[in-house]
């Protein structure tokens, strides 16, 4: 049975745990002590896994089976997930920092996808296409073949199913590249896995360097498909590597996200999606809340409302239940910082926030907001990761559309108002994968998830991701005799 309290983890290569010489050592960012290490895969153990992932691709043990076997190996992968829960939110908790709670909502969803994607796996139809007497015509759906995804830290286990449900649903094999700072919750998630009894090579997870093997992996012609998530440098340096082979790619590189705020906007509502928008995961997520554009007629008003908000909020390691939990590293600690402080150099005004925690070892920054910020600002255009929010005024709705849709990225956005026409409007004018209309976050797995600009392309979630796995391919037949 899976030991939260182990001290070493393993990476999983050919249906085998397999250890290697060197190791990282990973932190609680809470604390900045070590809770353990992990298999630091070397580029041997890189090459191994993918030989593995490719010849389960060519023969076919996933993609020839009737689609029922698959329905039944992802609804068992998904009863593993849902047993390993309580062990993995507290591994997960530890290793990244965020609440025990959220941390089984990680793995709950991670589940869920599988159940979700499960029920897809048997109705992956093509369709027949007319050409008249003489001819026969139709299209058939073949899996990619060996699909790399290479995951984040910030939700390591949910954004892993969300890429591997789907890939296995579609009959592809799969070699997963974990992040270093959090890798332990997706070796959870991979025992879990391993007990639905996939054939040896079906999945593959490797803990290396991201610049080592992540960049080797990428450039293989033996590689049909990446999919990452994770920041812009990052994301370029894969798609040059894949430019190479031409590999399609699917690719989720965070963003800037705009609400706008109008005059009739019910505050309560607003100050709800402010929470959970920029302060749920310490603001570590790709699609927060990060900008506030509001209307100038109520512009004080939220500042104030959105201050009492932040000064409300404890701040405290993710196992006794605080409100803010810390972010993931020092280094990103002092990334954010250097970036605060330039947003006051720059002329915004600090509202709240803006320092570390007093007396305390952990990455631990208060929840930080600033008001008369500029577009033009760094901090109302490069992506913070973090739980500070800018606040931007507008006079109208024209205005408004130009600072929503005024930086390189748009992942997504969210309109405020008890105005259907206006929403539907704004809707319509955002440039962003996804419109949250007075609740941020709204929406679920069941829905498309992805941006465009430097957020990336392609999608996750929904039906619509499921044909990111797959190859459309035309059979024309002429038939004799008519």
């Amino acid at each position: 049975m899976t030991n939260m309290n182990r001290k070493h983890w393993l990476n999983f290569i050919d249906g085998k745990w397999c250890d290697s010489e060197e190791r990282f050592e990973v932190l609680n960012p809470a604390t900045n002590q070590s809770i353990g290490t992990i298999a630091k895969a070397s580029m041997s153990d890189a090459a191994t896994a993918l030989a593995a992932a490719r010849r389960c691709a060519d023969s076919r043990q996933l993609s020839a089976v009737r689609p029922a076997e698959r329905v039944k190996w992802m609804h068992r992968i998904a009863q593993e997930i849902l047993g390993l829960v309580q062990v993995g939110a507290h591994v997960l908790c530890a290793e990244n920092g965020k609440t025990v709670d959220e941390a089984k909502d990680e793995f709950v969803e991670a589940a869920r996808y599988f159940e979700y994607y499960g029920g897809m796996a048997d109705k992956i139809e093509g369709v027949s296409i007319p050409l008249g007497n003489g001819y026969m015509d139709f299209t058939m759906y073949d899996p990619m073949g060996v699909s790399l995804q290479i995951v984040p830290w910030n939700f390591p286990v949910s954004i892993c199913a969300r890429a591997l449900a789907p890939a296995l649903a579609a009959g592809n094999a799969v070699v997963v590249k974990s992040p270093e700072l959090s890798p332990l919750g997706m070796c959870v998630l991979f025992e879990a896995i391993e007990r639905a009894g996939l054939p040896n090579g079906a999945v593959n997870l490797l803990c290396g360097s991201g610049r080592e093997i992540g960049s080797y992996l990428a450039a293989q012609k033996a590689v049909d498909q990446i999919v990452f998530t994770g920041s812009v440098p990052t994301g370029q340096t894969i798609l040059k590597l894949a430019a190479e082979n031409a590999t399609p790619c699917v690719m989720e590189l965070g963003g800037k996200s705009a609400a706008v705020v109008f005059p009739d906007v019910d505050l309560d509502q607003l100050m709800a999606s402010v929470r959970m928008g920029i302060f749920f995961n310490a603001g570590q997520v790709c699609s927060a809340m990060s900008r506030l554009v509001v209307h100038r007629s109520i512009y004080d008003a939220v500042v104030s409302r959105v201050k009492d908000l932040a000064q409300g909020l404890s701040v405290g390691s993710g196992d006794d239940g605080s409100d803010l939990t810390p972010v993931i590293s020092a280094r990103q600690l002092d990334q954010i910082q250097r970036m605060c402080q330039r947003a006051q150099e720059e002329g915004a005004v600090l509202v709240t926030g803006g320092e570390t925690v007093s007396n305390c070892q952990g990455n631990f920054l208060l929840p930080t907001v600033f008001s008369n910020v500029r577009p033009e600002m760094n901090i109302a255009q490069e992506e913070v990761f973090g739980p500070v929010l800018v606040i931007i005024p507008f006079d109208d709705e024209t205005e408004a559309m130009a600072i929503a849709n005024g930086t390189d990225f748009g992942l997504v956005a969210g309109v405020f108002t008890q105005d259907l026409n206006k929403a539907m409007r704004c809707a319509r004018l955002l440039r962003s994968g996804q419109v949250f209309v007075n609740e941020w976050y709204a929406g679920g797995i069941e829905v498309p998830f992805g941006g465009v600009g430097l957020s990336g392309y392609g999608r996750e979630r929904g039906q619509e991701a499921l044909y990111s796995y797959v190859r459309t391919k035309n059979v024309a037949i002429r038939v004799a005799g008519e």
